[in-house]
C-alpha cells in the first residue's frame, strides 16, 4: 500500500532550487520538479526536498 500526500501540503510545496510548483508521481512516490528536472523522495509520507536528495530526471 503506498501512501499519499496531502493535497493542502501539495499546494503549499515548491521547488527548492526554482521555486515552481511540483506534481506528484504516487507510482514512485516521489514530487517531480519538471523546471529543475528533479524528483524528490517521500519517505514514510514526508517529501524530502533537499537537492542533495533528489534525482535528476532523465
Amino acid at each position: 500500500m503506498s501512501a499519499t500526500v496531502d493535497p493542502k501540503l501539495l499546494e503549499l510545496l515548491v521547488c527548492p532550487l526554482t521555486k515552481a510548483p511540483l506534481r506528484y508521481d504516487r507510482e514512485k512516490q516521489e514530487l517531480i520538479s519538471d523546471q529543475a528536472q528533479l524528483a524528490f523522495p517521500i519517505r514514510d509520507g514526508i517529501p524530502i526536498m533537499l537537492v542533495d536528495e533528489a534525482r535528476p530526471l532523465d
